[in-house]
Parts: C-alpha cells; structure tokens; sequence
C-alpha cells in the first residue's frame, strides 16, 4: 500500500483497511511505537516492550479470518489495532505501578493478565504499553512527582480543530487520571486508549485535550487484575479521537444481554446559573453544543440542580474512605495531597460513613428519576479549557468535581464530547451506553457532514 492510513486515522478507516489486507497489524503497530512516548516528558508510558508488542501484533495477524461481523471478516472490531492501557491493569510480566514508584516495587511483575487485559488481547487489539497516570488514580491533574507530569503532545484531533480548536497547546497538562491515555491518542501511538473514571478521571481530561472519551455504566466488566481506588465509583472506559468511531469500542465491557441501542428525544440542560464559575468560551460552547442536539431532534428541558451542591460532600469522603482501606499500611509512601486524604478517609467512623452512604443512596435515586424524565443531562465537562503547567492547582480537583460529581454518583454512562472550547459531557440511565454510543456516533457523523457542506 503506497500511502496506508496513519494511526491517527478514524477506527472504521484503519479496520477496513486491516480488513482487506491493504495493511498487517505489524505495521500499524511499527508507526505507534515509533511515535510513542513524543510527549514534552517523553513519559507516555511507565512501561513498554517493542519485541513483546511486535509479537502480539504477530499473533493478531495469525488470528483465523471468517465471514460476517462489521468488517466482514468474522474478527473482532478491535481486530490488529494499536491500543494502550492505563497501568493500574496487570498485564503478565510487566509491573503495574498505579502512578507510583512503590508498588512498581513492591510488587514486581505481574503473574497474569487481567481481565481486562485477557479480553483485550482475545479480541485481537495490539497492546503498545501501559501508560501513565496520576499516582493511584487519584488526581485530575495527571501531575506526577514519581514519574513526572504528563503533558500533552502537541495538538489535539483534527476533528477539534474543524470545531476552532487552536494548535500550539504545548504547557498545557493531559488532565488525570487518564493522563497517558490521552498523551497515546494525541501522539498518534494508540488509536484508542483504555482509562478509568472515578470521579471524571476520562471526563476531564478528554475535555482538556480536545478528545472524545467514554465512561461505561458503573459495574460493566470484570476488576479482577485491575488496582481500585473506589470501587463504588471506579468505571472502565476509553479515550479516542473520532466521535463517528463511538460504537466500536461498547467492547469489552458490554454485557452480552445488552439492549440494543435506541434512539434519545429529548434532554435537559443545567442552568447557567450552575455554571457561574465557567471561562466565557466554555459557556459559548454550552450554548452551541444545545444548538447542536435541538439541531437533532432532541427537545430541550431546563432542570433544577440545586440539590447537586452536596454531591462533592458525599462523594470525596466515601473515595478517601475507600481508598484508605485499600492503601492501608502504605500512606507514607505516597505525595503529602494524597497522603492527607487517605488520612482523612481513615480518620470517618463506621457511623460517618453509614451516614453517607444513605445519603448517595438517596442521590442517585434522584438522579434516576431524573434520567426517566429527561433521558439525557447535558453539562461542560469541566469549567476550563486547559490546566497550565507549572501553575498551582490546589484548588483545581474541588472546583471539577462539582462539575463531575452527580455522574460518579449515580453511575450513570458518560460521553465527552469535544468542542471548540473545552468538552460538554452526555450522560444517560445505567445500561444505556449503547444507544449513548450510538448519539455520539450521530454527533460525529452530523458534524462531518456539516464540514463537508460549507
């Protein structure tokens, strides 16, 4: 093939072309080795093995071709692509550090894969590494004393440029968690990459780097392998570039009863006055993002969130809460932020954390009857566009999570959804992420069609 498609291509071109054999799973994973770790830090993975991944790519191409299925081959839609792993999932023979030197340490290289590691490879995906993070999954910075702070690689997608995105981004961090998912999708070494959220750990960060990212339904797929922060609201997910390639990547989480995806009609709208601390061109793409989805079809609602001002006090005391029981033993190993949390997490009595429990039980059943009523909730992402590097950010976790928050609560799915400013996320009921995939696709495509006509 003279000119093949580069890993910073759409998905569905980069299948169809594997599909056909115009290109071999070797040499996409080739170009995302070459192009890893192209990062300011040179820190988009804490681990990587050319000759292991050159060899994953080997057995993918070894994988029996069929019939049928989206690429008419019979193989999975992951099938020869190049994908990272945030490395708080054991892969076998690696170590996964969490963001920290000590538990790369202390608990050396891994027996087996995780779960979510084994499905990925079953599929016929192309492991290029295991990448970076803040430490313990812990931060929304993806600042990192141990492994240095993530930065983001240059510009974003060419998609959010279309949407007036402006190159030059250099100083500006990933945002965190998922802080080297995005450095591996921005750089071209991961057409897609597997984060986590807990309290908007692929949100936030999507939103600052001009990606698309997707928070499964709290409880899709199997933790086994995967290192917790809080698994009340730890939830699987992915980073990307394309909106149109949204669908494809349901797998691995989905379950196979799944309900087949369905069309929304409607949406409500957070109120401005909820986002009183937002920069103007965040909320001038608020505004165009609702012009966008009444451009669809879907019929706007206003909604009254006042009672979302107690979100943050249930949901970061019951995270420090269980994170310090998972880290128990260990909080002198980590940074002085972290180190005060998990202190304070250890310091709740049973009754404090019984208490507010009840309190998120009684939180996400509002937020069910919400999503009965209205399908879908639309709000930014977060109320900046970038986090400088460098800068003080004591305050920038608290000042997000009121904007991420209600979602981790109610476990709900979540789509970023990049704009010319920042990114505003889509929520759902649980177990609607299929046809939330299947709205972001229609985003995608409508937003290509519409470039194409001007």
């Amino acid at each position: 093939m003279a000119n093949p498609p580069a890993v910073s291509s759409p998905i569905r071109a980069l299948r169809s072309a594997l599909a056909s054999g115009a290109i071999q799973p070797s040499r996409l994973a080739e170009e995302a080795l070459a192009r890893s770790n192209g990062n300011p830090g040179r820190n988009t993975y804490l681990w990587q093995d050319r000759a292991w991944t050159l060899s994953e790519a080997g057995r993918a191409a070894a994988m029996a071709r069929g019939s049928g299925g989206i690429f008419g081959d019979g193989r999975a839609a992951l099938w020869g692509l190049p994908v990272s792993v945030k490395d708080c999932f054991d892969l076998a023979g690696a170590p996964t550090t969490c963001g920290v030197h000590f538990y790369r340490d202390l608990n050396g290289a891994a027996a087996r894969d995780s779960w979510l590691v084994a499905e990925l490879r079953a599929s016929g995906a192309v492991l290029i590494g295991k990448t970076h993070l803040h430490p313990l999954a812990w931060g929304i910075t993806g600042e990192n004393p141990d492994f240095g702070d993530c930065i983001q690689p240059g510009a974003p997608s060419d998609a959010s440029w279309s949407l007036g995105w402006k190159p030059g981004n250099s100083g500006a961090l990933t945002g965190g968690s998922s802080s080297g998912a995005i450095a591996s999708v921005l750089e071209g070494s991961a057409v897609a990459a597997i984060g986590t959220d807990t309290g908007g750990s692929i949100r936030v960060p999507a939103s600052l780097s001009g990606l698309a990212g997707y928070r499964a339904t709290l409880g899709r797929g199997d933790w086994r392998g995967g290192a917790h922060l809080a698994p009340s609201f730890d939830t699987f997910g992915w980073i990307f570039r394309d909106l149109e390639d949204a669908l494809l990547l349901v797998a691995p989480f989905a379950p196979a009863s799944a309900a087949p995806a369905r069309a929304f009609t409607r949406f409500a709208a957070v109120p401005v006055s909820f986002l009183d601390d937002c920069e103007p061109a965040i909320l001038a793409s608020y505004r165009a993002f609702i012009g966008e989805l009444e451009s669809l079809g879907l019929a706007a609602h206003a909604l009254d969130v006042s009672w979302w001002a107690e979100s943050r006090d249930i949901f970061a005391p019951l995270q420090a809460a269980e994170a310090a029981q998972i880290h128990a033993g260990h909080f002198d190993q980590f940074e002085p932020a972290i180190r005060e949390r998990l202190n304070w997490g250890a310091s709740l009595k049973p009754d404090e954390v019984s208490a507010l429990r009840r309190r998120h039980a009684e939180f996400r059943a509002r937020m069910d009857e919400l999503f009965s009523a209205h399908e879908l909730i639309v709000l930014p992402c977060a109320p900046v566009a970038r986090l400088e590097a460098g800068a003080d950010h004591a305050q920038t976790r608290p000042r997000l999570l009121r904007y991420t928050a209600p979602f981790s609560l109610s476990g709900t799915p979540s789509i970023a959804v990049p704009c010319a400013a920042g990114g505003m996320q889509i929520s759902s009921a649980r177990e609607s992420d299929e046809s939330l995939l299947a709205l972001a696709a229609l985003i995608g495509k409508t937003r290509r069609d519409n470039q194409r006509d001007r």
